[in-house]
């Protein structure tokens, strides 16, 4: 598997006719992995699914449908298909079978129900919430995923051994991380608050109306103000936030209700990345992260409803991934290639040159316990994203972009809380546009002349940062 970290201020590749960041494999070849298990063979044809919000649109109606027979779905990239797991289909007297398969999934007979594996996640909490661990449903080998970090050692993991052992067999796994779980909040030059840098994560509406943003919630609870700029003026407040506990997200109101927050990301080169939809994760899910710190890093969705034990306390119901992370990152947003909005980086082990494991905020779920919508978007998984996803990450990130860019949210948003980036370090959509956009969105670089002078500025990132904060307009 490949996860490559796109260099800062990478030329450009002019690839005209090719859609944004759907091409982005050109660029990252090998982001998705090959899935294993064998499938029922069936006469109806699965399927092919190439838009996040269908994949997900269709797993959920599957565990509708299914009940409890359904024990959790992944998608297949290689093929495109959802591949659901059923239990208990014996002669298969109601039909699950087929049903599923009629539905448009390929379907696989597994050995562990869903409650099974949220009986074993539960034992987990009982008898192994020690602090560098972690534990994750992973429907690909249809059993609980435990991961330890470096922590994790003598007495530790011999009760963390054990207690996945006592679970029975083929119903866990336990692994060692070389690193050590940590939220990815860092101090530095690049500041949002007091000493701390974070990434913002995606613009919304908040309930009563006015322009705010996600970003993670250890970042919300560590500083109630937040500034667009190194020492800068305030900009922000933090509404709501919510860790450890049932999640890592916050809310964070911009103080000027004027604020333009539009739905995109920056993703550099003078081009920003709609973001149509909010959709569930889905295991196999090809997934794009940016951050402040390391910009533009692909992976996969290897796990979810997660929990996590960080030496600040737990945290549950997170997205698992094999995406990296650095310090300063957290907060920074997690989407796909047709635009969908997944995820809030929350924290993890390792770095961008060793790889390693971070976890997310499900973004559906800070959307409805915060009572945001996303900002031009649908707040419900997978809305829209089948009939947009063709021009939502390729044309319209062109053409719709001058809207952010315009005014100051586009070029180089590092340094603002709004940006979906932090510090001096570029924004999470100026990383985005350094690799996704080399596969396709320069087509769209003429749509995108006449934003004034940000479209001169993306070489110049303290200038990009004069002109947002004048603007007061972030991305």
């Amino acid at each position: 598997m490949s996860h490559k970290r796109i260099p800062k201020r990478k030329a450009a590749i002019a690839v005209g006719g090719v859609a944004a960041l759907g091409a982005a494999a050109l660029l990252l070849p090998n982001a998705n992995a090959s899935q294993d298990g064998d499938t029922n063979a069936s006469s109806v044809t699965p399927r092919t699914l190439k838009s996040s919000g269908d994949v997900s649109d269709l797993a959920s109606q599957l565990s509708k449908l299914l009940g409890d027979a359904f024990a959790g779905s992944y998608y297949d990239s290689d093929a495109s298909q959802l591949v659901v797991n059923v239990v208990n289909v014996s002669g298969d007297k109601n039909n699950v079978i087929v049903a599923a398969q009629k539905a448009g999934a390929k379907v696989r007979e597994v050995a562990n129900s869903a409650d099974k594996l949220e009986s074993a996640a539960q034992t987990l909490k009982a008898q192994a919430t020690i602090p560098g661990t972690s534990w994750a449903v992973d429907p690909r080998t249809n059993k609980v995923l435990v991961t330890a970090d470096s922590t994790v050692t003598g007495s530790k993991w011999n009760q963390l051994e054990s207690t996945v052992n006592a679970l029975g067999a083929n119903v866990a796994t336990v692994k060692k991380s070389a690193g050590t779980f940590k939220t990815f909040l860092s101090g530095g030059d690049a500041i949002f608050a007091g000493g701390a840098r974070c990434s913002a994560g995606f613009n919304v509406t908040a309930g009563d109306g006015s322009p705010a943003f996600l970003t993670a919630g250890h970042c919300g609870v560590a500083e109630e103000q937040w500034a667009d700029a190194a020492n800068g003026q305030p900009i922000a407040t933090v509404d709501q936030a919510v860790f450890p506990g049932e999640g890592d997200f916050a809310l964070v109101k911009y103080d000027d209700p004027n604020t333009q927050a539009p739905s995109d990301v920056n993703i550099g080169g003078g081009q920003n990345v709609q973001i149509l939809q909010a959709a569930d994760a889905t295991v196999g899910t090809q997934v794009f992260r940016m951050g402040s710190t390391t910009g533009l890093n692909d992976g996969q969705i290897v796990g979810l409803d997660a929990t996590v034990n960080y030496p600040e306390g737990t945290v549950t119901g997170l997205i698992q991934t094999n995406v990296c992370a650095e310090p300063g990152d957290s907060g920074g947003s997690l989407f796909t290639q047709d635009g969908s909005a997944i995820g809030l980086t929350s924290g993890g082990a390792g770095d961008c040159t060793v790889g390693g494991e971070t976890f997310f905020q499900p973004v559906t779920t800070a959307l409805q316990a915060t009572g945001a919508t996303l900002n031009g978007a649908g707040a419900g998984a997978g809305a829209g994203a089948g009939d947009q996803a063709g021009n939502g990450a390729g044309d319209q990130a062109g053409q719709e972009a001058g809207n952010g860019q315009d005014a100051g949210n586009g070029q180089d948003t590092g340094n603002g809380v709004g940006d979906n980036g932090a510090g001096n370090e570029n924004g999470a959509g100026q990383e985005a546009g350094n690799g996704a956009a080399d596969n396709g969105l320069n087509e769209n670089q003429n749509n995108n002349q006449g934003v004034g002078d940000n479209q001169n500025n993306n070489q110049d990132q303290n200038n990009n940062q004069k002109q947002n904060q004048q603007s007061g307009q972030h991305n």
